[in-house]
């Protein structure tokens, strides 16, 4: 079998149980076609991805069965909606409360974003600094690269998990790049955007400082 068709089943495996709650090996092969062996290899596969968990199920009469079941982790493989809902939420409150409120929800974000990260930016190097910053947005499904010029440094995200909001409210991409500014104490300037129709979003980072990363 190859890789595509293991890929196939064990996406097949994780829809099932999705749908028809946890499961038996038994059950699960019969709706497959595929030998109890395959399934259960795979099952193993999908366990150690923490993808599945297993508990065991007494019956009232014959063999206690395994019964296999999703974790949270699994529930990413499938569709979600999350950005339309918040969407419509903001839709709802700049009809309510005026545009002046969006733009403060990202200011009181990238507030709530300094403190939280300043004090590990504190003592470090800009070089240093750039690199925590590359590590945050990274685990932040940004997908960063970063590179060191002799006049600064060059900051890509290939990736913008938050691109059908930005799009509508660039309050989201200004508040970001004051963020980066806040956190490296560097001057920071946008070349390229996702939600302006780039393929990535580019940054330059200056080695001329502006402010502290201490400073609010």
């Amino acid at each position: 079998m190859s890789k595509e068709q293991e890929s196939s089943t064990r996406r097949l495996l994780l829809t099932m149980m999705k749908t028809d709650g946890p499961m038996s090996v038994s059950e699960m092969a019969k709706q497959l076609g595929i030998t109890e062996m395959a399934v259960r290899r795979h099952l193993n596969t999908l366990e150690r991805d923490g993808l599945v968990e297993t508990r065991l199920s007494r019956q009232a009469m014959g063999r206690p069965t395994h019964l296999y079941s999703l974790t949270e982790s699994a529930d990413e493989f499938f569709p979600k909606n999350y950005h339309q809902l918040t969407l419509d939420l903001l839709h709802e409150l700049v009809t309510e409360d005026g545009e002046e409120k969006i733009g403060r929800l990202f200011q009181l974000r990238k507030e709530k974003l300094l403190g939280k990260y300043r004090e590990q930016m504190e003592g470090k190097s800009l070089s240093e600094r750039v690199a925590l910053l590359a590590d945050i947005q990274n685990a932040n499904g940004y997908m960063v690269q970063w590179e060191h010029k002799e006049d600064g440094f060059v900051f890509t995200e290939f990736n913008c998990p938050i691109s059908q909001v930005a799009r509508q409210y660039n309050e989201a991409c200004s508040c970001e790049l004051a963020l980066f500014e806040g956190l490296l104490g560097a001057e920071v300037n946008r070349t390229e955007c996702i939600t302006s129709g780039g393929r990535r979003c580019t940054y330059l980072i200056g080695k001329q400082p502006v402010k502290s990363v201490s400073e609010g």
